[in-house]
């Protein structure tokens, strides 16, 4: 895989220590993220999300959503089958294995629920950026401002 060198930004950015910390956390767990569940991630608008797994064979005890630190933590779990009996597949391409999907957030986004929908699970994001932080118009005076 390919690195990337973000030395030159370093030099271009004053206080952007974080953003390159998540940049680079994110190249390391592109190598050991897993492929399953597959998943969609859609921007409904400007500051709303929608994330959107395939689980199929999982109902909505099984599964669990969990949000901290700027992260979203989904896992599926399969209860023990109290079936003793083995089965015996031709073909099985259903895979029916534990998961662990996490998804790193921007600052400010929140989850706002999550539903299950024929073995689809979507959850619901948006962006509430604080008011405080929200880009301001500020006024230019044009009267004289350094007076004797």
């Amino acid at each position: 895989m390919r690195t990337i060198d973000l030395t030159p930004l370093h030099r271009s950015f004053i206080g952007f220590d974080h953003l390159s910390s998540l940049m680079e956390a994110a190249q390391r767990n592109g190598e050991k993220q897993p492929s399953y569940p597959p998943y969609n991630i859609e921007a409904l608008d400007n500051d709303r999300y929608q994330i959107t797994m395939a689980v199929a064979g999982f109902n909505d005890t099984e599964l669990s959503i969990e949000s901290e630190n700027n992260a979203l933590l989904v896992k599926g779990e399969k209860a023990a089958s109290g079936n003793t009996t083995q089965r015996q597949f031709i073909h099985q391409g259903i895979a029916e294995r534990n998961f662990e999907r996490k998804f790193q957030l921007g600052d400010h986004v929140r989850i706002l629920g999550a539903e299950l929908d024929n073995g689809l699970l979507i959850i619901d994001l948006q962006r509430e950026v604080p008011e405080a932080l929200k880009p301001r118009k500020i006024a230019i005076n044009t009267g004289n401002v350094l007076q004797d």
